[in-house]
């Protein structure tokens, strides 16, 4: 894959753009903020009695002055038919989702205002899912894990301090299921569009002797994709064992998912293909001996994750609890694809000759493994009266990582051995921190917020484009903000909170990366009365040397990033649930930002310019989501969705060739459940109807630059060029859940 042009950045004041953009923002959100009536909002916040505690150390409540959004299994339950989490995600505040198939199933990814999935923090249980050395989240590892949701939480920006990578767009903590005290089963199935269908068994032995439960899930998951051969057939498990004492909740976890997805992160280059033939994929393409253009079949990527976790969580008394979690991950794997003309030495192999000509390049099949092991401990204590609320807490893990290729197969055969390992990388990181958070009623109206993290990192590695790696981090990481119940409908809060970050394995192989800084202002405004739920929320989140995507990918379809020197993301999200009628209510939500770079610089045609403050990748100025939800009958949901993504550039460089335009797609969702007094409890009939208009979209994409040499003497011309994922037209899941 192509790479970027080297990039430079050089530090001055702000511009005038920026304080016009503040100044309109403020404008909004104050216009916004006298419009409504003032009162108390009340913490509706439910606890979940002790398996709360799993994750209480890392989400926030309604007294946390950061915005989060909730998604429970009930909120998700009807469009639960397939698509990854991402996509079930899609329709709260600042999101935006892409997936590579098109569909939704197989590779999916995620961004938070504008922030790749690398920053987006993920837990399970309290516990990091974030690869230790990519930072990514592959989604494609777990399918089908939303069956295993009790909730999860969003909170965007730098959030709540958590285990893990930093947050630096947004963190995501996840809930899974609780313990059931009565025996249950589950069947479901679901079918669409592109030969989608997935099957899940659940079952749950109840409370024996009121105290232990077993229950578990197996899901088988295939789909061709909406891309030419962009198939993915999946498998995942989860399993729990758990014991409930009186103070005591004992919860041992295994789960996991064995993939093998057909490669499509590479794009779609040709404009005549996008126009005319928009599902062509590019991957495993190639010419044989007599000149016919064929395809590889086995272009895939293979790979197996499992999940062990063991959580004792104890209730020491009415104002006392503790969480001690032990965690293991294996995985391994490999990407298998079709190499054309390559070097000999680039793969071990000796160059041959024949009929006295030299060969020293031939077409071959590689493989690229990846084995790891990832396990470690999380902790935290957990004290609350009526004034104070204290968490203290930490973890530390540990990662260790070989990476490795093989030649499988070669057109002209040499002296070395195929199968042979033709490069030999590892890595290990320790990854370990400690923090200390409260929440204390100064006075009746007042909560104080206060956040206090440390945190260090020793990251070795070693790798052909990166070389010897050894550097150790520490970091630390204030939050401080303040609650303030203006009166019992209305709350206002401010905080501000500090994040430091690593960079990530591409980044080495990539150049000589810095760690990254945030400092991130949050200024909101809760409102909540009976037909009225409203959150308007101000950000500003300044960064000292971020690492932006550059919208290039490298050979393995992973974003290349480089350090930008200063930027920003200033931006105010608006998101509220109406209740129009008793059976009709609509949720709207608005992101309205700017997002740049400041005093960029680009070597463009071998010169160094100044392009002065440009957009930053992949952040769009505005995005809006909208679910209008009617209730005609009893048990019956009808959903409307809608979601609108602004133009947004793929490159930091304001060029034309790398905007992605706007679109705006509109799915229906269609449930109704049966309760029949017979053999089964529940019998659920669900239908989504995705893109329900047709609209030819394009949800994600990749620009890169080269400089190219050429004439007498040599001048050096810049290249431009892009992908883009194209995503389905309007396809369809429909699903069957028996439960007994």
């Amino acid at each position: 894959m192509k790479t970027i042009s080297n990039l430079s950045r050089r530090n001055t004041k702000a511009s005038a753009a920026k304080t016009q953009s503040v100044t309109y923002l403020l404008s909004i959100f104050f216009s916004l903020f006298s419009f409504l009536s003032f009162a108390q909002v009340k913490d509706t916040t439910e606890v979940n009695q002790l398996d709360d505690v799993l994750v209480s150390a890392v989400r926030a409540t309604i007294k946390t002055p950061v915005s989060f959004s909730n998604l429970t299994k009930k909120d998700i339950k009807s469009r639960n038919l397939g698509q990854d989490i991402p996509i079930l995600m899609n329709y709260l505040p600042s999101v935006v989702t892409t997936t590579d198939a098109g569909n939704g199933v197989g590779y999916t990814g995620i961004r938070v205002r504008g922030s790749d999935a690398t920053r987006v923090n993920v837990t399970i249980n309290g516990i990091p899912y974030n690869d230790s050395e990519s930072h990514g989240t592959f989604w494609v590892n777990m399918p089908d894990f939303a069956s295993s949701l009790e909730s999860l939480q969003l909170q965007r920006g730098v959030g709540t301090s958590t285990n893990g990578a930093g947050a630096f767009g947004a963190s995501l903590n996840m809930l899974t299921d609780s313990y059931s005290k009565e025996s249950t089963g589950e069947i479901s199935n679901s079918f669409g569009s592109f030969n989608t269908r997935k099957h899940t068994v659940k079952f749950s032995t109840g409370l024996l002797n009121d105290h232990f439960e077993l229950a578990g899930r197996v899901s088988a998951l295939k789909s061709d994709g909406y891309i030419d051969r962009a198939f993915s057939d999946l498998k995942s498990y989860f399993l729990q064992g758990t014991y409930v004492g009186k103070s005591t909740l004992i919860k041992a976890l295994a789960f996991g998912g064995k993939e093998q997805t057909y490669q499509a992160w590479n794009g779609l280059e040709d404009l005549d293909k996008l126009k005319n033939d928009r599902t062509f994929n590019p991957s495993g393409m190639f010419t044989d001996e007599f000149g016919n253009m064929r395809f590889y079949e086995n272009e895939t990527d293979n790979y197996q994750q499992d999940h062990y976790q063991l959580h004792w969580n104890e209730r020491i008394s009415g104002k006392w609890s503790t969480n001690l979690a032990f965690h293991y991950t294996k995985g391994k794997g490999y990407f298998e694809s079709y190499k054309e003309k390559a070097r000999f030495s680039e793969y071990g192999l000796t160059p041959i000759s024949i009929g006295g000509t030299t060969i020293n390049r031939t077409d071959l099949i590689r493989q690229k493994w990846l084995d790891n092991d990832f396990y470690g401990t999380t902790f935290s204590a957990n004290f609350k009266d009526e004034k104070l609320n204290v968490v203290l807490g930490g973890g530390y893990n540990k990662y260790e990582g070989d990476h490795y290729g093989r030649v499988i197969w070669a057109r002209f055969a040499s002296q070395s051995e195929l199968d042979d390992r033709y490069y030999e990388d590892s890595a290990s990181k320790t990854d370990g921190n400690l923090f200390a958070k409260a929440n204390y009623q100064i006075a009746e109206k007042l909560n104080l917020y206060g956040d206090l993290q440390i945190r260090n990192v020793h990251y070795q590695a070693n790798s052909i484009e990166a070389g010897l790696v050894n550097d150790n981090f520490n970091f630390f990481n204030p939050k401080a903000g303040l609650n303030y119940d203006l009166n019992k409908n209305n709350a206002l809060y401010f905080s501000y909170a500090r994040a430091n970050r690593e960079p990530n394995r591409n980044d080495y192989e990539n150049g000589s990366p810095k760690p990254e800084r945030l400092d991130n202002y949050e200024l909101g405004l809760r409102h909540v009365t009976g037909k009225l739920k409203f959150n308007a929320n101000m950000y500003y989140m300044g960064y000292k040397d971020q690492l932006i995507v550059t919208g290039a990918l490298n050979d393995v379809g992973a974003p290349i990033r480089e350090n930008s020197g200063d930027s920003y993301r200033l931006g105010i999200e608006l998101d509220a649930t109406i209740t129009i009628l008793e059976n009709l209510f609509i949720s709207p939500n608005a992101t309205i930002s700017t997002n740049k770079n400041k005093d960029f610089f680009f070597r463009r045609d071998g010169v160094l310019t100044s392009l002065g403050d440009t957009n930053i990748a992949y952040s769009p100025d505005f995005i809006a989501g909208n679910m209008i939800t009617f209730l005609p009958i009893k048990n019956l949901q009808i959903a409307f969705l809608s979601k609108f993504v602004g133009e947004q550039y793929m490159a930091n460089i304001d060029a034309e060739g790398s905007k992605l335009r706007s679109y705006f797609v509109n799915d229906l969702n269609v449930s109704y459940e049966f309760m029949p007094k017979g053999v089964f409890k529940s019998i659920y009939l669900s239908a989504l109807v995705n893109n329900i208009f047709n609209y030819k979209y394009i949800s994600n994409g990749f620009f890169y630059t080269f400089d190219d040499d050429f004439s007498n003497p040599p001048a050096v011309a810049t290249i431009e060029g892009a992908g883009f994922y194209p995503q389905a037209g309007i396809n369809f899941l429909m699903g069957l859940t028996l439960k007994f």
